[in-house]
């Protein structure tokens, strides 16, 4: 027996080593000092597989009843994941209700949509614009198990659920879908902006037009009031014109039923902005003056200040976020060319 026990601890020690490697996650944030990484629901833990997945996924117009609609049509990289339309139509024809946000550092977002403050998470929320009816965007309401089938004949489709949710032997449908969508659209960080440079102390990443927008944005016109954080949007839901324009959009009013919040709009993300023109829940401002303009008396800017913020704006734009190859559309899946 007394020999016998160091072979038992070493048995032992062999076990707790491979739980222990079975349970570490392959995926580790790299965040600049200071940011902290984003809430992750803890039934859809991170993983490179999962990327993988949800990546492939978002490019895939099958999630549309006509196959002719991806999360990629509305969410274009090269307009910071916006799509440069005021609003985007359906799979049948039907107008869209709001601008389509963009998604660079969506995984910090409190509330994801514009109007519903109950919307919490890249789980729920995707399954607005796949199965939604108010307005139909995808079309999938009803033929959600069609997504299964489709998915279900492609092999390599099979491997990767089955590599992405080994717990759930590879289950395709909704749920499994939504949360590889999720993964992927977390990874989706914009860090390397003029203005990240600038604040690491490279004076000289911002023009001298761009940082005396940045003292007006965070001083005397109030910008920051609202636009605050590192992702520039406190997450909060705010007016900015009067209410009674707002009637065809009650935005916040249309959940709580209260007057007080009609025309109140979750305050959008700032990060690549110049990109992901025109403006607004609605896409009524053309351009970033129009937009500032558009906040009448809750932004304090005269007219002569209005280059300089604009400027200051520009400077959030990331070139590499919007080449970055991890976020575009696949060119391989499970070895082969696709």
């Amino acid at each position: 027996m007394t020999r016998a026990a160091p072979n038992i601890v070493l048995l032992v020690g062999i076990v707790l080593l491979a739980c222990a490697a079975a349970t570490r996650p392959d995926w580790h944030w790299r965040l600049p000092p200071g940011w902290t990484p984003p809430p992750v629901p803890a039934d859809n833990p991170m993983s490179a597989t999962k990327i993988a997945l949800g990546r492939r996924l978002f490019y895939n117009a099958d999630l549309s009843i006509d196959g002719s609609m991806a999360c990629a049509t509305c969410h274009e990289q090269h307009h910071g994941f916006s799509d440069g339309n005021a609003t985007h139509s359906g799979v049948h024809g039907e107008p869209g209700r709001r601008n389509v946000p963009a998604l660079a550092n969506v995984a910090w977002m409190p509330s994801l949509t514009w109007g519903d403050p109950r919307v919490r998470t890249l789980e729920a929320q995707l399954l607005i614009p796949i199965a939604g009816t108010h307005p139909v965007e995808m079309g999938m309401n009803g033929h959600e198990d069609e997504i299964a089938e489709r998915l279900g004949t492609d092999d390599c489709y099979r491997r990767m659920f089955r590599a992405a949710f080994p717990a759930r032997d590879g289950a395709i449908d909704m749920t499994t879908v939504a949360d590889a969508l999720a993964a992927f659209e977390r990874t989706l960080i914009s860090d390397h902006a003029p203005y990240d440079a600038w604040r690491a102390g490279d004076a000289a990443a911002l023009s001298p037009l761009a940082r005396r927008g940045a003292r007006l944005f965070f001083g005397p016109a109030g910008c920051a009031e609202c636009h605050a954080g590192p992702n520039f949007s406190d997450g909060a839901f705010h007016a900015i014109a009067p209410a009674q324009s707002h009637a065809a959009d009650r935005g916040l009013g249309e959940i709580t039923g209260r007057a007080s919040d009609d025309g109140r709009f979750r305050t959008p993300g700032l990060r690549n902005v110049a990109l992901s023109a025109p403006y607004l829940h609605d896409g009524s401002a053309p351009t970033l003056r129009d937009a500032i303009k558009a906040h009448g008396e809750v932004a304090r800017v005269p007219e002569n200040d209005l280059p300089a913020l604009t400027a200051f704006l520009a400077g959030l734009t990331d070139p590499r976020f919007v080449q970055d190859t991890r976020f575009s559309l696949p060119d391989y899946a499970c070895g082969k060319r696709l």
